[in-house]
């Protein structure tokens, strides 16, 4: 681990290198060299997600790895990093903050959030922990369990933020959650553009992720493809 990987993100943009088992980059090796592709780019910062990803990124790049596991169990929605046995193949992998769904959402075995921090503190003390919320309240009740950061990876995801999306009313809740947090607030969620990223850092994140936007061509296609069936000229086939 690192000193300080997060005070090295302050004012960065990071990028979240991921692709689903359905995507055509589905592999550690290409997300390897996409993370190597921002790093040359500029980025400060690589998002990760599995333990073989996570271990060929960090041989790629000189960058601090935020790290998660995606996976599912019976019985609950929180699906990023639910664990501790998640907690422990990222720590094995080398990734230099853990990123865990800290919404409000029934864990695996009933575990709260607040006993889940502690069981990841007391068998790493040192690791440096990041909240995905997606709501203004998770994110007060993150800070106040002890978690070192918080992102708002999850506005919109979670069942009871269906429909809400993170730039809605220019950037409202991470206004908020950046005013009543102390601790760095870090945006993250459908940042499409340069100006979104920097309009999120005008707002005070301490830092940006963006995902899709950089990382997926497959989703940006389609997002051209979009905005060009609107014109009457755009040839479908």
């Amino acid at each position: 681990m690192q000193h300080d990987p997060l005070k090295q993100l302050k004012g960065t943009l990071i990028v979240s290198c991921q692709a689903l088992e359905d995507e055509p980059l589905y592999s550690s090796f290409i997300m390897s060299k996409m993370a190597l592709a921002a790093y040359q780019g500029g980025a400060k910062g690589i998002r990760a997600n599995s333990y073989d990803d996570i271990v060929a990124i960090k041989k790629e790049v000189p960058l601090p790895v935020i790290g998660l596991i995606k996976k599912e169990y019976e019985q609950s929605p929180v699906y990023i990093t639910p664990t501790l046995a998640e907690v422990d193949e990222i720590v094995r992998a080398g990734a230099d903050i853990i990123a865990v769904d800290a919404t409000k959402g029934v864990r695996p075995n009933g575990q709260t959030l607040q006993a889940f921090f502690k069981e990841i503190k007391r068998k790493y003390p040192t690791v440096q922990i990041m909240a995905d919320i997606s709501t203004l309240e998770e994110a007060v009740q993150a800070e106040a369990i002890g978690f070192d950061c918080i992102s708002t990876t999850l506005v919109g995801y979670t069942e009871y933020t269906r429909g809400q999306i993170l730039y809605q009313d220019d950037f409202f809740i991470l206004k908020k959650i950046v005013e009543v947090l102390e601790i760095p607030v870090i945006a993250e969620g459908n940042i499409q553009t340069p100006e979104m990223a920097k309009r999120c850092m005008e707002l005070g994140a301490y830092a940006v992720v963006v995902g899709g936007a950089i990382t997926r061509p497959k989703q940006i296609t389609e997002q051209f493809l979009t905005s060009l069936k609107a014109s009457e000229t755009f040839k479908a086939d």
